[in-house]
């Protein structure tokens, strides 16, 4: 990408303040490659403006828990670095439909069944005796158990 005009870049001050993120996550975001700056002829780092959106898609991906390696692998799918659109947002978030679901349904467990049990099978807790009688749970092997998708 070229950029034309000082009109159509910002400073990494400038991109943090509008984005709300350090300067030094931007940074960082440019090492883990998801988002690419240019530089001056006295080697100072400069943005596209575009890059705030991308930014935004970024911040907004890893709130919903998308760790980076996946936004990199999404952003990587759009042409020339360009910035997402909705569709690509509306394409790309599908993609983490599935797996969002599966922790919704994790949490809403692990939210319901917070007070009166971690689901450990450790009968540390009173009320244990009565959802994990026997000890049941502890049998199927150590950690928590309850949860879907639990695994050891």
């Amino acid at each position: 990408m070229t950029v034309s005009s000082t009109a159509n870049v910002l400073t990494p001050g400038q991109v943090a303040e509008r984005s709300g993120v350090a300067v030094s996550t931007l940074h960082f975001y440019e090492r883990e490659g998801l988002i690419h700056a240019h530089r001056t002829a006295g080697n100072q780092r400069r943005y596209a403006r575009e890059v705030v959106r991308r930014v935004a898609f970024i911040r907004v991906s890893q709130r919903v828990g998308i760790p980076l390696g996946e936004i990199r692998d999404a952003l990587a799918t759009l042409p020339d670095n360009r910035t997402p659109t909705v569709r690509d947002w509306a394409r790309l978030s599908r993609r983490w439909q599935d797996d969002l679901d599966r922790r919704i349904a994790d949490l809403t467990s692990l939210r319901d069944d917070l007070t009166s049990c971690i689901g450990c099978g450790c009968l540390s807790l009173r009320s244990c005796r009565l959802t994990n009688p026997d000890d049941v749970l502890g049998a199927q092997g150590p950690g928590p158990r309850r949860l879907r998708g639990a695994d050891g």
